[in-house]
């Protein structure tokens, strides 16, 4: 069966190659190494990251490469949420300029948003543990994508930016893992060196004109119950409201005058 295709006005301003719906993929052997080993790093006298990690071997990982890294049909994974919003990956095939794109779309938007990029290198804002559990747990079933919980976490958790993580943040990890087919006896310790691997967490600088408004804020870090990213985007007031409604965070403070 041909994977249904994703055209170009799913995802506005996002036009450099054939899309085509993923979700299929992520039943295939080799899937899960291929996307998380990228948040592995090997470090001298520890055990290198492989795709045994996650249930695989190399055959299945170098086998599934074929057809995800396909420069005529690039893999997205939709991962809808509460109003229309929908986080999505993309393997963009680009011949010379090869990466993993993390959109966030909504039908009335202009254009997506870009969360982060990863060519070798990371590249945005990201999403913090908060917004990567949320939207996990909030699957949107009338929207075509991904709704199994563990794999909405899994999908996004390349994503994380986040200094400090709640305690059942490991074993949260830890269930998808398992879900998706890592051994039991060693997912926890996968669980651990993914989320060692995370970034940093993003911050807007106090005094930075504001996207919303062309106005100041005086606001260096969100607060526990805001989500980081809202200060990221390229928003209206009223977009970047009901993305908060739907990550179900503070709205952003009104701008200072």
């Amino acid at each position: 069966m041909e994977p249904e295709t994703l055209w170009s006005v799913l995802i506005k301003g996002y036009d450099y190659g054939p899309l085509v719906a993923g979700e299929r993929l992520l039943q295939c052997a080799g899937f899960w190494s291929s996307h998380l080993l990228a948040m592995c790093r090997f470090t001298p006298g520890e055990t290198r990251p492989a795709p045994e990690w996650f249930g695989d071997d190399g055959a299945d990982t170098d086998a599934l490469a074929e057809v995800l890294l396909d420069d005529q049909a690039w893999p997205a994974f939709r991962i809808p949420f509460k109003g229309g919003h929908s986080a999505v990956v993309v393997y963009r095939n680009l011949i010379g300029d090869f990466g993993v794109d993390y959109l966030l779309t909504q039908p009335v938007w202009p254009r997506k948003e870009d969360l982060s990029s990863y060519d070798g290198d990371w590249y945005g804002p990201g999403l913090s543990w908060r917004d990567i559990a949320h939207i996990a747990e909030a699957p949107n079933p009338t929207e075509p994508g991904v709704h199994d919980t563990a794999a909405r976490l899994l999908l996004l958790l390349p994503l994380l930016a986040d200094d400090e993580l709640p305690p059942e943040a490991p074993a949260w990890v830890n269930a998808a893992l398992t879900v998706i087919g890592a051994p039991e006896d060693s997912a926890q310790d996968t669980a651990d060196h993914l989320l060692r691997n995370r970034r940093p967490a993003a911050r807007r600088r106090g005094g930075v004109d504001s996207p919303l408004s062309g106005l100041s804020h005086q606001h260096t870090e969100p607060s526990s119950d805001e989500s980081a990213v809202l200060w990221a985007l390229n928003l209206t007031r009223t977009q970047s409201n009901a993305l908060a409604e739907a990550l179900g965070s503070r709205p952003l403070p009104a701008p200072a005058s």
